[in-house]
């Protein structure tokens, strides 16, 4: 990739799945730095500790799941309905803004007209300090999908190689 990076093939390299740990060991050794990673990000999982090197290191951090496939109930969580219900808006669109005001890239996946359109409609509000902070309660700091740091995980990984 940095090959094709000197050679103007790409403009920008990115990574996917490197946490705090391996994000580090490549900014380390490679000569062109990412300029994006793709993280687990969502109201359950805000990737803190990732987002500080990420920042710190000059990489964007970009959410896969921002809506975390629904689990947890997701779109009836009662904080974000309660948020939302406040600005007209559903809990969807709050945990958008709330990536979005977090410094997260979000590429919200839906098959929908209607929900894509939702998911459009949430640069006309602002979440304040208070409905930020509430949110950010939400965060168990854990996958809710599996772990990147189990070895067996990983192992099932390398099967689809």
């Amino acid at each position: 990739m940095e090959e094709a990076y000197k050679e103007r093939k790409v403009r920008a390299i990115g990574v996917s799945n490197f946490y705090p740990d391996r994000y580090i060991d490549i900014h380390h050794f490679a000569e062109i730095k990412p300029a994006v990673n793709q993280v687990e990000t969502h109201v359950f999982q805000q990737q803190k500790i990732a987002k500080e090197y990420l920042k710190k290191n000059g990489t964007q951090i970009e959410s896969w799941g921002p809506f975390a496939e629904g689990k947890n109930d997701y779109f009836n969580n009662p904080v974000l309905k309660e948020i939302g219900a406040g600005h007209g808006k559903s809990a969807a669109q709050v945990a958008l803004r709330f990536l979005i005001q977090s410094d997260v890239v979000v590429i919200p996946k839906s098959t929908h007209k209607e929900r894509m359109e939702e998911n459009f409609n949430v640069f006309d509000f602002e979440l304040t300090a208070d409905e930020m902070a509430r949110v950010e309660a939400l965060d168990g700091g854990e996958s809710l999908f599996f772990s990147h740091y189990d070895p067996k995980t990983v192992e099932w990984f390398m099967t689809f190689a």
